[in-house]
């Protein structure tokens, strides 16, 4: 079954991913969400369909969102990717709904395999690469901060990026590398982790075989 969003924030946490996603606001008392929900389910089981996250957001309860994106009757479902809101689909037309997602899908799949093939170009930069909140030079969080000092106190060569310019690469990066925070380090292309997986590094004296590997 589709994912239950509830509030506002777990909204705007959903439509970030980039994936596709495909949110149906509904309401419980309309007969019409109902059929729409059918088709959502069966469309959830279909393994064509498993790089697609399906939800399911109570229009009424959450109004705020639904008068944001103009939903004014139920059902309506919109697409969204990457915080971009790429179609949407008013009242029961189960013909359409379907012809939409899978059209979608498609051009989804085509933006995914691009992404993944420009964050390998991007970890590949440098041997030695640090995606991070700011750069070097100005670091905008307070663990940017610190893992810019070991590195600097270890004299290795290294490239940084900033994932507050790229929401694309903020969010595909987590994806892409199974690791949800940042920063994020990687030497031969390779993650090695976060802030306080280098600090293990440094304490046991293994950072500078590991950078230099």
């Amino acid at each position: 079954m589709p994912t239950l969003i509830k509030d506002q924030k777990t909204f705007d946490e959903v439509i970030k991913e980039p994936n596709l996603s495909v949110i149906h606001f509904q309401a419980e008392w309309a007969e019409q969400c109902i059929q729409i929900n059918d088709v959502l389910d069966a469309l959830v089981k279909q393994s064509d369909f498993a790089n697609i996250k399906f939800y399911s957001c109570p229009a009424e309860e959450v109004s705020e969102v639904a008068l944001k994106y103009n939903v004014e009757a139920v059902p309506t479902v919109i697409l969204f990717q990457s915080n971009k809101k790429i179609d949407r689909i008013d009242g029961a037309d189960v013909a359409k709904l379907t012809e939409t997602i899978k059209l979608h899908k498609g051009v989804s799949e085509n933006k995914t395999q691009s992404l993944d093939e420009r964050l390998k170009s991007l970890i590949n930069t440098s041997k030695v690469m640090l995606f991070m909140k700011g750069d070097r030079t100005t670091p905008r969080c307070g663990f940017s901060r610190k893992i810019i000092e070991i590195l600097n106190d270890t004299g290795v060569t290294y490239e940084t990026f900033d994932i507050l310019q790229d929401e694309e690469v903020r969010q595909g990066l987590k994806t892409y590398s199974d690791w949800p925070t940042y920063p994020q380090l990687y030497v031969n292309g390779d993650l090695i982790g976060g802030l306080d997986i280098v600090k293990e590094l440094l304490a046991s004296g293994e950072l500078p075989a590991t950078l230099n590997g």
